[in-house]
């Protein structure tokens, strides 16, 4: 069967002389409706969601709207077009919703499609759409760093899934990386035949850590002290990214006060973050009798009152 014209205007509801705005919003407002995620189970909203989405692709190029304009209705006289190529693997989305070029009608294929698949229209005046590459689809996926490995930088091994297969990688990923920030490798996405391939976006992760939890650069972590380092003053070694380094706890020490190390949090250079160190008093849970008269002697002769 031959295949139907398709009023992409009318698919829109606007009209021939719509602008770029009017398009976009009314494209926009029927994805909403009939897109297949609100729609479950709906063939009928998942074709209609198809059609408004083929519509919009010409629409919203001025090249192909403008073939589309000049040829209409009449179309099937110029089915020796050679059109733009590749248009059977154009992908899109919407609303992270993949849907590839194979659900365009026989109407789009047969007028922007490949142009293999008919002869040449000799002195067309859209022969320039021929020089357009087609372009692979860009892949993103995580890749997950100890916070040692973001303060340091340096190359990661890092495989990631494609329509060829698995792809293992070298990354580098500068120090003190922040999360949830992309890399981008150009050219390491899906590939497309007789075009340019897509980009890999790589989002960082940072994975969890047995002693510091992150605040935006800055590292907090805790120090556990005994009540006699609290009230005396001690000096304790506490754990960085770089390594151990001591620091001075002042008698009169109470639990939750917290002590900054400069510079030791996440980040690079001027912008590296602080390590907070907060004091946790902790006590024995159990005493022999001599601690436990030791403890009571105190408690009989001190003044001080904590509450």
């Amino acid at each position: 069967m031959a295949a139907q014209y398709k009023d992409y205007y009318n698919l829109l509801g606007v009209n021939k002389n719509a602008n770029d705005e009017e398009i976009a919003h009314a494209f926009k407002k029927l994805a909403r409706k009939y897109h297949p995620d609100l729609n479950p189970n709906n063939k009928q909203a998942e074709e209609h969601f198809k059609e408004i989405n083929e519509a919009y692709e010409v629409l919203k190029d001025p090249q192909k709207r403008k073939l589309y304009d000049q040829l209409g209705p009449n179309w099937q006289q110029g089915q020796g077009f050679n059109g733009e190529p590749g248009f059977e693997g154009t992908h899109f989305t919407f609303n992270g919703k993949s849907f590839d070029g194979s659900g365009f009608s026989d109407f789009f294929e047969t007028l922007f499609g490949d142009g293999t698949k008919r002869g040449g229209f000799g002195g067309d005046p859209f022969a320039q759409f021929s020089s357009r590459q087609r372009r692979g689809s860009d892949v993103e996926a995580e890749l997950f760093l100890t916070l040692e490995e973001v303060a340091k930088g340096g190359t990661h091994s890092v495989t990631v899934n494609t329509r060829q297969g698995p792809k293992t990688l070298q990354v580098r990923v500068p120090a003190g990386f922040e999360e949830g920030k992309k890399l981008r490798l150009q050219g390491q996405g899906e590939k497309v035949r007789g075009g340019v391939a897509g980009d890999l976006f790589l989002k960082v992760r940072y994975k969890p850590h047995d002693y510091f939890r992150v605040q935006d650069r800055d590292l907090l972590c805790e120090l556990a002290l005994t009540p006699w380092e609290a009230v005396l003053g001690t000096h304790a070694n506490v754990r960085t990214l770089d390594g151990t380094v001591e620091i001075s706890i002042p008698p009169g020490t109470s639990s939750g006060r917290k002590f900054r190390l400069r510079g030791k949090g996440l980040g690079s250079g001027q912008n590296r973050g602080d390590i907070l160190v907060q004091a946790m008093i902790k006590v024995p849970a159990t005493l022999t009798s001599a601690e436990k008269a030791l403890w009571e002697q105190l408690a009989a002769q001190s003044s001080y009152v904590a509450r």
